[in-house]
């Protein structure tokens, strides 16, 4: 999308929107899926994690801050038990 938006706007191709913009909206639907599921099946907090991961989805490259600041602790967390 970082690359596709601005080729329909400043090239006027929307074929790579038309395209990309389904998938990246159904990968974002099977994250916030994958997420819910996670904090149901690993007893997140919804207050503590839950909503920092949900709300850093939607923040682009969210996803990488997620991972180093939230869920790195909780892999340690995991992997000691």
């Amino acid at each position: 999308m970082f690359i596709a938006v601005p080729a329909k706007w400043m090239m006027g191709a929307p074929l790579l929107v038309q395209v990309i913009g389904p998938i990246h909206g159904g990968l974002f639907v099977l994250f916030v899926i994958k997420a819910i599921w996670a904090s149901v099946e690993y007893d997140w907090k919804f207050t503590q994690t839950t909503w920092k991961v949900l709300l850093a989805s939607m923040v682009p490259f969210g996803t990488f801050y997620i991972d180093k600041k939230i869920l790195s602790p909780l892999h340690a967390l995991v992997a000691g038990k």
